[in-house]
């Protein structure tokens, strides 16, 4: 537990807040996040922070509570597995996820936390943390497929003193960097963040200086209990008492076992909200586990609650009394170290997805389709044609999912800010050739509302190298709802130089390519909503004039097109899909594209890839 130093011990004084202070002092905490985020995007060196915006800003209050940021504060846990003294002038860095209980959840996202003093005594605290694209490990990108535990992930760093009273520890950044396959990326990327958490402390001191410390501390306590007010209100007018279950599954573990079952309950207990996971399976001998922070769970259901119910509350860790997460130590999601947990994003994919249906199963009025579902990665190393070493690190996006009020969106992030890279910049800094780009037609489910369309990306290699991959939905679909289609599935085929292709895995290091060699990075589509019989033939026309659909895709909805291949003959449609709806069997809530055993007897005649084997699970223990 962390040492506090202050030199004027004195208690901040409880002041009353008034509404207009309060509102300014919020507006100003949001201000503030949205300055941390632009310098760090503006100095960053790396690709994924600075093209794909991989970064997280955080303010809270001095106990770590968060009061700024999205997915709750890696502060607290950090604080309670430091083993310091935390004086003014110092500023900690740590990329260990079981030495801050999950906040950040592999090796590659180093955080940095700055303690914000004023007058001799803790303030608040400002933290910034973002993915570094290689930490040294077995392979370039610091994500080994195949790896066992964290060991092989490259190096990890532990809650440390990176600048101790004002000054930088010069030795302890050497040996870190000295570990990095692109150390000046590195270097740069976490100036980059220790900058952005002075941005901060910066503004935290100004808000202080202008209205008092104890008024500014006091105002952080006022909105803390202001949202869990609007929380315990939100949750007892929106959740049952009866038990919810639901559970999904990660496809594969990149070793060739799976699928692994992720299994939630969720009900309320007077104002409070259970989510049992003492239905999933335990951890995985590879890289797939998942350390699932409560602090950034609670966030994710309080996220999708207000986005449903009520957008005008705005969040911080107030309410986090509010829900009990149970998680079985030693499951997938709560991994014993060493356990390896650089492939934790399809489980935390599948959480997004998992957490939609209990939501949804709640309050069917606002059932979403299955979408977020995985992080696809990309890795591209070499040397080009100048004898540099390169490493391209990319973050790809697949459908979301079709929403009670309308279509999903196509190739489109879920996760905030998240962009995709310009193909221009990838030609300009890496030896390939972008020769797609694009929405895969007909790969959103059909429904009332069509589910968002994967992404197709051609890489052209340019040079000799290695590529990694890590995706999931291969196997599993992401399914429909109340009676529409699950989406379309992700595929990854490389067609070489010599004619021949292949269709490959979709965790997987180490693959050879030569110059002119290309691969297909095809995506998931997100699940659509509704009878697709009841689409509106508006939106099949646009859909397809747009080639978001093809001819044959307009079929799954009973359309009959014209010979023009883009205006529906709406009399014919009529007749043919009253026809249609006769046929057709009682919808489903939820629509999986089958069960899970059935899914697996199909999988090579549908994917071309061999099933895997089920999971063999082994007891691992604290090293």
């Amino acid at each position: 537990m962390a040492r506090l130093i202050e030199t004027n011990p004195a208690p901040f004084a409880n002041i009353e807040v008034d509404r207009i202070t309060l509102d300014l002092v919020e507006n100003g905490l949001i201000n503030a996040r949205t300055q941390m985020d632009a310098l760090l995007f503006r100095t960053a060196m790396s690709p994924i922070i600075r093209e794909q915006r991989d970064g997280f800003p955080v303010i809270t209050d001095r106990s770590g509570r968060l009061v700024a940021g999205q997915f709750g504060s890696p502060v607290s846990g950090f604080i309670d597995h430091l083993d310091e003294t935390v004086e003014e002038g110092d500023v900690f860095l740590t990329s260990d996820p079981y030495s801050c209980r999950g906040a950040i959840s592999h090796a590659n996202d180093w955080l940095v936390c700055l303690p914000v003093f004023r007058n001799g005594r803790l303030l608040c605290w400002s933290a910034m943390f973002g993915h570094m694209s290689d930490i040294g490990g077995k392979v370039p990108g610091s994500m080994p497929t195949d790896a066992v535990d964290q060991f092989e992930e490259g190096i990890c760093i532990p809650p440390i003193k990176i600048i101790r009273n004002g000054v930088l520890q010069a030795d302890v950044l050497k040996v870190i960097l000295h570990n990095c396959r692109i150390p000046e990326w590195n270097h740069s990327d976490m100036n980059a963040l220790i900058a952005s958490a002075r941005i901060g402390q910066a503004r935290c001191l100004e808000m202080a200086e202008r209205f008092g410390d104890d008024l500014f501390t006091s105002a952080l306590d006022e909105l803390l209990a202001r949202n869990r007010r609007a929380m315990s209100t939100l949750i007892q007018d929106t959740i049952p008492s009866e038990k919810i279950s639901f559970e999904d599954y990660v496809c594969d573990d990149g070793i060739g076992m799976g699928p692994y079952k992720i299994a939630c309950d969720m009900w309320r207990e007077g104002e409070k909200i259970i989510f049992d996971y003492g239905g999933t399976d335990p951890q995985s001998q590879s890289n797939i586990n998942f350390l699932m922070s409560e602090q950034m769970y609670k966030m994710f259901c309080a996220q999708f609650m207000v986005m449903m119910f009520d957008p005008d509350i705005l969040l911080n860790d107030g309410f986090f009394d509010l829900i009990e997460v149970r998680i079985p130590e030693g499951s997938l999601l709560a991994p014993r170290k060493p356990a390896a947990v650089n492939g934790r994003t399809h489980a935390m994919g599948r959480i997004f997805d998992i957490i939609s249906a209990l939501f949804g199963k709640s309050n069917p009025t606002y059932l979403c389709g299955a979408g977020f579902s995985s992080s696809p990665h990309f890795m591209y190393s070499g040397i080009d044609e100048d004898d540099r070493w390169f490493l391209l690190f990319q973050i790809g996006f697949g459908g979301v999912p079709a929403r009670p009020v309308g279509d999903g969106l196509d190739g489109h992030s879920l996760w905030p800010k998240f962009t995709n890279v310009p193909s221009e910049y990838l030609e300009s800094y890496f030896p390939v050739r972008m020769e797609a780009y694009e929405s895969i037609p007909d790969s959103g489910g059909a429904g009332r509302f069509r589910g968002g369309n994967g992404m197709r990306i051609g890489y052209r290699f340019l040079a000799a190298g290695k590529i990694s991959i890590h995706d999931d939905r291969w196997l599993t679909y992401p399914w429909g709802v109340k009676g529409a289609e699950p989406g379309q599935r992700c595929r990854k085929t490389i067609e070489r130089i010599d004619g021949t292709s292949e269709i490959l895995v979709n965790k997987i290091d180490n693959i050879k390519v030569e110059p002119g060699d290309y691969l297909i990075f095809d995506t998931w589509g997100g699940g659509g909503l509704g009878d697709p019989l009841e689409r509106d033939i508006d939106s099949i026309e646009y859909d397809l004039e747009s080639g978001l659909i093809t001819l044959e895709g307009a079929k799954r909805f009973g359309a009959v097109v014209k010979k023009d291949g883009v205006t529906v003959d709406r009399d014919a449609t009529a007749k043919l899909r009253a026809k249609l709806s006769r046929e057709d069997k009682e919808a489903t809530l939820f629509n999986f594209g089958g069960s899970i055993e059935e899914i697996i007897s199909r999988c090579e005649a549908e994917t071309g890839l061999a099933p895997p084997t089920p999971p063999v699970f082994i007891t691992q223990t604290t090293k």
